[in-house]
Parts: structure tokens; sequence; C-alpha cells
């Protein structure tokens, strides 16, 4: 498989880690859209949201709960996290990530 967050996952690209669990791994955007942007990613490759939720409902409330601890330890506890799924929804690598956006008050739509 040719899936850049697989090989970051397996530490062939480096990355900026911000935490990591035994299912999961966040890194730091390198295109930040905030003063905070990390990706939390499952370690398992699921193509989308979609397909963790459908395939291990716990694995995506752990990816929660990861973005939680990382908005309570880079700014105060909130944050946007946004899933895209699909390429029309501006996925561009088909490994399933939440964008967690903190660290300043974020404009809303």
């Amino acid at each position: 498989m040719d899936c850049i967050f697989c090989k970051i996952i397996k530490g062939d690209i480096p990355s900026t880690k911000i935490a990591e669990t035994e299912r999961t791994y966040a890194f730091a955007d390198l295109a930040p859209q905030a003063k905070v942007h990390a990706l939390v990613v499952p370690k398992q490759h699921f193509a989308n949201v979609a397909e963790v939720a459908q395939a291990d409902p716990s694995l995506l409330a752990e990816m929660v709960s990861v973005a939680q601890d990382i908005a309570k330890t880079t700014y105060n506890g909130q944050y946007r996290l946004v899933f895209n799924s699909g390429e029309d929804a501006g996925q561009t690598v088909f490994h399933a990530h939440a964008h967690v956006l903190t660290g300043q008050k974020l404009e809303g739509e």
C-alpha cells in the first residue's frame, strides 16, 4: 500500500508527533489552518471515517478523545474537529483522519 499516513505511522516518513495511543497517532499538519492543527489517524488503515465507524465505533470514540486531549493540552479544551470524507469533500489522503483545529478563536461558517 502506498499510503502516506501508513508510512508516517510506521516511521518511514518523519512527522511531529503530538500524541499517540495503542491504536491512534496524532501529528502536526504540514499546512496548518490554525495555530494548532493536528491530524489524528487510526494506526489501522481505513479509507474514511465511515469505515472506522462501521468497523470499530470504539476506535472512532478514541480518536475524538485524543482530539479532546490535544485541545486541553494546547489550548483551553475547545476545538473544531473535521473529517473530510471523499474527494469532493476535500479528502486528499484516503486514510481516515480527523483535523483538530484550535489555539485561537476560530471564525464560524
